[in-house]
């Protein structure tokens, strides 16, 4: 394994290197056609002077935060029963393999039909691009929860609602913990896609407003946010999922 001290500098060196790459080839094109990274750094500076990316950045985290909440509720404990009762999981998996390939872009159109313009049709797209990821990894993990873990805590006379939740979720968590990191990517990436259908604000609304204006800065500016604002979710997932570990006896 790589020093601490090499985990910490490599990712800054590169960063630095893409950077320096950009900004090399950037000075073969016009700046209206592809910014270089200082253009893009004058552009973030704009719009946060404005207060315009702030507004942006609160309304797409309201959306990503509601849906992802929405369908962690419902993915998790919806796994967590088909996991263990497989009578339940052969009549329903059908329909799950039925409905899981169908990218949330195809949704599009009936998600205006339905919900109209604005959060909901955005909240939607956010909500079925997490919610299978979360599902079939929490159905996975319980069903690959060893054997033997039940038997022992059935031979200390555990009852099943105890078992369950000191035995089957801790077990299952790094598996539900999957489902919930690969949840992140994939919602995030269509929280963009669904803020360009018909919404008036968010990330996503910016991006495709600057294309009308022509401003490719502020394009890249609202791409790089997004990338960054990803990045931390993940991090704080990251955290979050350590500490659960270890309360439940997992590696620090």
């Amino acid at each position: 394994m790589a020093p601490k001290s090499a985990q910490r500098v490599l990712p800054l060196v590169s960063a630095a290197a893409f950077i320096a790459m950009w900004q090399v080839v950037a000075r073969f094109y016009p700046p209206e056609q592809f910014p270089a990274p200082t253009d893009v750094v004058k552009a973030l500076v704009e719009l946060s002077a404005d207060g315009v990316l702030w507004g942006h950045i609160g309304v797409s985290l309201a959306r990503f935060g509601s849906a992802y909440l929405l369908a962690l509720v419902t993915a998790v404990p919806l796994g967590l029963l088909l996991g263990r009762q497989p009578l339940a999981r052969c009549a329903v998996d059908p329909l799950i393999q039925l409905l899981r390939p169908i990218s949330p872009i195809a949704w599009f159109p009936l998600a205006v039909l339905w919900f109209g313009i604005g959060n909901a049709p955005a909240v939607f797209i956010i909500f079925l691009s997490v919610f299978f990821p979360i599902l079939v990894s929490t159905i996975s993990a319980v069903v690959k929860v060893p054997v033997i873990y039940l038997k022992v805590a059935a031979n200390f006379g555990t009852r099943p609602l105890p078992t369950f939740l000191r035995v089957v979720v801790p077990a299952a968590f790094p598996g539900i913990m999957v489902g919930l990191h690969i949840g992140v990517g994939t919602g995030w990436i269509h929280l963009v896609a669904g803020e360009m259908l018909g919404a008036q604000s968010g990330l996503g609304f910016m991006i495709i407003d600057a294309r009308n204006f022509l401003r490719t800065d502020w394009i890249l500016a609202g791409m790089l946010v997004v990338g960054l604002l990803g990045l931390l979710i993940n991090r704080v997932m990251r955290l979050a999922e350590l500490w659960l570990g270890r309360r439940w006896g997992g590696a620090a």
